[in-house]
């Protein structure tokens, strides 16, 4: 989850203008690597074998 400081942050980064798309995409974006360094740090991941499965079974 985003917070008000990240938020902050990431309209600072932006230029004068912009579309609501681009803001939106870009937390988007922002809160999903969060979400993923969550996860690490709480060891909620795969094996680079697993993964490999997994990828595998797209392809089928």
């Amino acid at each position: 989850m985003l917070t008000k400081i990240k938020l902050k942050e990431q309209i600072e980064k932006f230029p004068e203008e912009f579309s609501i798309d681009e803001l939106i995409e870009n937390l988007i974006l922002i809160e999903k690597i969060e979400k993923g360094n969550k996860q690490s740090e709480n060891g909620d991941v795969i094996s680079e074998h697993e993964m490999e499965n997994e990828i595998e079974k797209w392809f089928e």
